[in-house]
């Protein structure tokens, strides 16, 4: 098993979670805010130490190759989706990890029962509500998320994306939900439609970097949990490689600045926590 992280810094706030012991051990404490009326929406990323968040090769396109395959980057992942209700993923992301299952036991199975033991505590059904986002419907029904058939899912799309959608066969354990005759899914929309299907506490957005760019754009990221990974990837012009927010422009206009609330140590890996909303109520 993994060591225990090195917790540098922790403001922890909001309400502590009681995770099982050799979370506790490895983690440290833990705790959310539990705004009145709204979830709490937080975000989860890797990036190299210029801001590198995908290599944009087809190849190579996960947070694997951007973290080394660091294990606590991974249980940490999988803390945060035992945690959440709600995990949003763009079809993008999707797209590029088709066989992925979006659950913590899938992404650190030694902790498997430890996540498990958490969901049943915090009350939560025992896998989160799977959230895919695509205005146009460009999704596959054959991956791996959907033919398993273990996992509810809903898919937020528009009026055209549901109609493309359609023309395949929907598997049982998937919802489509469309937002209207707009062309773009909005943060909003998004928010919205898992309030209506499946009301959560801690709803987690897993990107991609324009999925990101919109829940911070619209103000409706609270906090971010980014792995800074002690490597330079570099960029020229054969690729794209974006940071974990693209499609916006916010700076020097507009600007999105965080508070730091959380910095955990993995040797040469950063785990670090952004507080972006002022609501810290508890």
């Amino acid at each position: 098993m993994i060591q225990p992280l090195d917790v540098l810094f922790d403001t922890r706030p909001g309400r502590e979670v009681a995770l099982p012991a050799m979370l506790a051990a490895l983690y440290g404490p833990l705790a959310f805010p539990s705004p009145q009326g709204r979830p709490w929406v937080i975000g989860n990323f890797v990036a190299t130490l210029d801001g590198v968040a995908s290599l944009g090769d087809p190849a190579l396109h996960g947070g694997g190759e951007i973290s080394g395959y660091n294990a606590h980057d991974r249980m940490v992942m999988g803390l945060l989706r035992a945690v959440a209700d709600a995990i949003v993923v763009g079809a993008g992301t999707l797209r590029a990890d088709s066989n992925h299952q979006w659950t913590a036991r899938k992404v650190f199975p030694a902790l498997a029962a430890d996540f498990a033991e958490l969901r049943q505590r915090l009350g939560l059904e025992p896998e989160p509500l799977n959230v895919f986002v695509s205005g146009r419907g460009d999704i596959d029904f054959g991956f791996r998320v959907f033919a398993a058939g273990e996992l509810p899912v809903i898919i937020v799309t528009t009026d055209a994306g549901a109609n493309r959608l359609n023309l395949q066969s929907v598997p049982k354990m998937v919802r489509i939900c469309s937002v209207g005759k707009q062309e773009h899914v909005s943060a909003a929309d998004v928010l919205g439609t898992i309030e209506r299907v499946h009301p959560s506490r801690i709803i987690l957005v897993e990107g991609g970097p324009q999925l990101m760019a919109d829940f911070l754009a619209e103000g409706k990221l609270d906090e971010l949990f980014l792995t800074v990974a002690p490597q330079v990837a570099g960029r020229d012009r054969s690729a794209e490689r974006p940071g974990f927010v693209a499609g916006r422009l916010f700076a020097p206009t507009h600007p999105i600045w965080g508070r730091l609330v959380s910095v955990r140590r993995a040797d040469n890996h950063l785990l670090l926590r952004y507080a972006f909303t002022d609501n810290q109520s508890a």
